[in-house]
């Protein structure tokens, strides 16, 4: 199973915002969408960096309320990991536990084609491990 198994499922529409955007900006955006990153994207539509609710903690305890006013570009994460639709959910679930961040970018042919969170990497490996017992079942119900 992949990333684009995920999509399908829960579509590709990713929210961004630009790194000109001030962290007030982004804190509103998070918490009318209820999400937990936005994806900063620049003029090209290419993947500029991306900021979580973590990071958003962060510097709001380093710098206090002061930095709301201060553009994302200066808190984003700016080496963003990312998977393509092909990854395969194992390796997603690596690179979050070895990064320790829960949403990761998904790039298809250099554009950002949707966005993994590892609720949703969770989701579909329950949802599987639910299908593959109800297989077992059957197959052992038929002998």
């Amino acid at each position: 199973m992949n990333v684009g198994h995920i999509l399908k499922a829960k579509g590709a529409d990713v929210f961004t915002l630009r790194p000109e955007v001030s962290l007030a900006e982004v804190v509103q955006v998070l918490a009318e969408r209820r999400i937990g990153a936005i994806v900063l994207v620049d003029e090209a539509g290419r993947v500029a960096g991306i900021v979580s609710e973590r990071d958003v903690v962060r510097v709001l305890a380093k710098f206090g309320a002061g930095v709301l006013e201060k553009p994302i570009g200066e808190a984003m994460t700016v080496k963003v990991k990312t998977c393509s639709s092909e990854t395969a959910i194992e390796e997603v679930l690596a690179i979050m536990t070895k990064g320790r961040f829960r949403h990761l970018p998904v790039i298809d042919g250099g554009r950002l084609s949707g966005i993994v969170s590892i609720g949703d990497v969770v989701k579909t490996k329950i949802e599987e491990a639910e299908r593959e017992a109800e297989q077992m079942r059957e197959y052992i119900a038929a002998g």
